[in-house]
């Protein structure tokens, strides 16, 4: 009988869409985000996905010195695969977004495939008391968009190619399947890929399980065997399109970047909260969790050893 096989959980530990006052429970400073990654990763998630905060203010700060206390702190107390961020948040420049991977030349780096527009702004019906940079800031994605054009990317490839830095590409729709296929084609990037397909965003595409089923029927007809494949929900979507990925063979990814809940009303009190959850559904169809060496194997990683931090 063959082994069981194996999926990998990622956990994207604070991101840059949720807010502070809309859960006591995201972390904010350096010790919070280095706390919530090894609880991640103890609980099972093999590859944490990082972004930076300001720790009086919460907004997003993609500055390399912002990184630089929980990288450190993360990498001596866990194994775990360190994936940063080179989305950022939609206010920043590509130059902006890109400085951390640059400077830490992590074993992954998320990479956006295409230019769309980003809404986060319907938030603010739910949450009415926000106010200063929080409103803001949600306000702004009514009229703005999210950058990520050919240029933008390939200036991305480009930058991390000397240091064999792998991505976790994020494809919101159809067509960002297409852009990687494109870079494939000229070289720019390599397989195995990563593809962390995104349901659910407001501009991108659906939540629906044909959705579901079209991204990875696309996926498949494009890269046959070469990609490890990955979903994640945003907000109340998060398990139930997770254990549909898990079903097909896929991989998931949690974390209160992509959902703040577990379980409708009920505030997720921690990213290991959702690893857990993540981890009894996929050991309920059989199968078993990868470990951070597994993933890395399984996506032909170059080491925790060969990172700048």
């Amino acid at each position: 009988m063959a082994p069981p096989r194996k999926v990998i959980i990622t956990c994207a530990v604070t991101g840059s869409i949720h807010t502070p006052s809309m859960s006591p429970h995201l972390p904010i400073t350096a010790e919070q985000i280095a706390d919530a990654a090894i609880g991640a990763a103890e609980a099972g998630a093999a590859i944490v996905h990082l972004h930076a905060r300001d720790p009086d203010t919460g907004q997003p700060d993609q500055s390399p010195e912002a990184f630089a206390p929980f990288l450190k702190v993360i990498k001596q107390r866990s194994d775990v695969v360190v994936n940063i961020t080179t989305g950022g948040s939609q206010t920043m420049t590509i130059d902006e977004r890109l400085r951390p991977a640059v400077a830490y030349k992590p074993e992954i780096a998320s990479l956006n495939m295409g230019t769309m527009n980003f809404g986060l702004y319907p938030m603010l019906q739910r949450y009415k008391e926000l106010g200063g940079w929080e409103r803001d800031y949600l306000e702004g994605t009514r009229n703005g968009f999210f950058r990520n054009t050919l240029g933008d990317i390939e200036h991305i490839l480009r930058s991390c190619a000397d240091f064999e830095t792998r991505f976790e590409v994020e494809c919101y729709d159809i067509g960002h399947l297409y852009t990687l296929s494109h870079f494939a084609d000229r070289g720019l990037i390599k397989p195995p890929f990563l593809i962390q397909s995104v349901f659910g965003i407001l501009g991108g595409i659906g939540g629906h399980e044909e959705d579901v089923l079209h991204m990875k029927r696309t996926a498949d007809r494009l890269f046959g065997s070469d990609f490890e494949w990955s979903v994640l929900g945003a907000g109340a979507a998060q398990l139930r399109i997770g254990a549909i990925s898990v079903a097909l063979g896929g991989n998931v990814r949690v974390g209160l970047e992509d959902s703040l809940w577990l379980g409708r009303g009920r505030l997720a009190t921690s990213n290991a909260e959702q690893v857990h959850a993540a981890r009894r559904m996929i050991e309920s169809q059989g199968l078993e969790v990868a470990s951070p060496d597994e993933a890395r194997e399984l996506l032909q990683l170059k080491g925790a050893d060969r990172v700048a931090f």
